[in-house]
């Protein structure tokens, strides 16, 4: 068999955007808030399911799932592969947009209910820390504690995430690994071959896709690596940059005590057309 990779935009809604499929969604809602017995999500509305007709028209920067459980509360689920300009800002903006759309110009306010916003991201975002899920809410300085708590958001950053197959226990761990690579996999590993789990890679399943559905997928996967080949044809790039700008100051800085381009060359390692260049 072959999966679906589920970083990609088409299969990320493909999978957790199905209506015919709510019980995915509702496990990887309850797995990331940490929910579990009575108080547990047990339904939800997803409010912009999958179309595959639609998937090809929509931007491909990221795509997102939204929908609302049986106590009104709405989530933004959304899903990243390479890191944008502004990308936290967009973050926070579309919380507060779908916080706000909730009611309509003059409506009362106590109508508004929480916003969860949920993003699973494909690279690192906060240097700061190792765990890679991680809550983020306003809490007042002194006594730490949360009291404006109407839109929270949380992160999943899957290159902190390096357990195992034999190390997957709880539910964010193994649905942790099904993001990360189902795409790579050929069977269902044995400790995700059960439900919910075992559902998702079936919608995943390259064999169970009708013939648009594959060319949507196989579209979005090729833009998937163009923009990872630009990402990383930039980062080498900025190296590449930062590296002369530091051997040109090193040159100035012996240029201005006095040594010849010789000089420089015998202590640099450095040609003469280089340091010429360098120093244009």
């Amino acid at each position: 068999m072959q999966f679906a990779d589920p970083r990609t935009d088409f299969a990320f809604k493909k999978i957790f955007g199905n209506d015919q499929a709510k019980e995915v969604l509702i496990s990887f809602l309850n797995a990331v808030l940490g929910l579990e017995g009575s108080h547990a999500i047990a339904e939800v509305t997803i409010l912009n399911p999958y179309q595959a007709p639609k998937i090809s028209t929509l931007k491909h920067s990221y795509l997102d799932v939204k929908c609302r459980d049986h106590r009104g509360v709405q989530f933004v689920v959304e899903m990243q592969v390479q890191y944008a300009e502004g990308f936290g800002k967009r973050i926070q903006y579309n919380a507060c947009k779908a916080y706000i759309g909730q009611i309509p110009a003059g409506e009362d306010y106590p109508k508004l209910n929480q916003v969860i916003a949920i993003t699973i991201v494909d690279f690192t975002m906060f240097r700061e820390f190792e765990h890679y899920l991680s809550c983020h809410e306003f809490r007042e300085t002194i006594s730490n504690n949360c009291y404006l708590d109407e839109i929270r958001h949380y992160f999943i950053e899957l290159p902190k995430f390096t357990k195992t197959e034999a190390e997957l226990e709880s539910a964010i761990d193994k649905w942790c690994y099904f993001l990360k690579h189902a795409g790579r996999l050929e069977v269902i590993p044995e400790k995700l071959n059960h439900e919910p789990f075992r559902k998702a890679f079936e919608i995943a399943n390259r064999a169970n896709m009708s013939k648009d559905e594959w060319e949507a997928y196989d579209a979005t996967s090729v833009r998937m690596q163009d923009e990872r080949g630009i990402a990383i044809a930039a980062r080498k790039e900025g190296l590449k940059e930062g590296e002369q700008i530091g051997q040109r100051r090193i040159l100035r800085a012996l240029q201005q005590k006095g040594y010849g381009k010789e000089q420089m060359a015998d202590m640099t390692g450095f040609s003469l057309e280089e340091i010429e260049r360098l120093l244009a």
